[in-house]
């Protein structure tokens, strides 16, 4: 009897079998969470967005957003993936995870309307690398009038392959390939396709206008 109670002992019934979690680890994990709430709030600053616009996002209500934010609340899986998906960032971003030293960038297509956006450069205060694609206007399309629109910012665009055609105000230059341009974007503007194939444009978005196009409504 004395044995049997004493390998009872041993092997932890009513407990699942497993490795133990040492203290080093379990300080690890702690110090990997207490990062968590002051990168969540500085890439969501990052990328100029309210808490409202990303939980219009991400389907999360903004207390719970906030208290991500604050400590007060204990992130999980469920919650930080689609935080993830909305500042297109991997999830190790999230958590602070130390550098692999690899630099190169993974980009995952975000698409608006006609256009597919991939990110060339991780998100700044500063200015963000795009490499955007527009597909061909259809022909009933092509006679509607075009929608200028006004937002703050800056842009840079370079035609890769295609043709843009870029409206400022009145103005209405056509770029083709190897030709850039650069303006404020608080002036009315609008870029479109202007050939049959597939436009190609490297973009370099200031923080506010990378906002208008990626994180605007469909």
């Amino acid at each position: 009897m004395t044995d049997a109670r004493h390998t009872n002992q041993e092997h932890g019934h009513g407990h699942p079998a497993g490795p133990d979690v040492t203290e080093d680890q379990t300080v690890g994990i702690t110090e990997a969470l207490s990062r968590v709430a002051p990168r969540l709030r500085e890439i969501r600053q990052a990328r100029g967005m309210t808490l409202s616009e990303v939980a219009n996002e991400t389907n999360l209500s903004v207390s719970t957003l906030s208290r991500l934010e604050s400590g007060g609340r204990r992130p999980s899986l469920d919650v930080l993936l689609p935080l993830a998906r909305c500042y297109r960032v991997p999830l190790d971003d999230l958590v602070g995870a130390p550098s692999t030293g690899d630099p190169r960038i993974h980009p995952k297509p975000v698409k608006r309307g006609d256009r597919v956006y991939l990110a060339l450069s991780r998100a700044t205060d500063g200015m963000q690398a795009f490499k955007v694609l527009v597909a061909p206007q259809k022909p009933a399309d092509r006679e509607k009038p075009v929608t200028l629109r006004v937002h703050e910012g800056t842009e840079w665009c370079y035609v890769l392959a295609g043709r843009l055609r870029l409206q400022l105000d009145d103005e209405v230059t056509i770029l083709q390939p190897g030709e850039a341009a650069e303006f404020d974007t608080t002036r009315p503007h609008s870029m479109t396709n202007d050939g049959e194939t597939t436009l190609e444009i490297l973009s370099l978005f200031s923080r506010q206008a990378e906002r208008s196009h990626i994180h605007e409504t469909d």
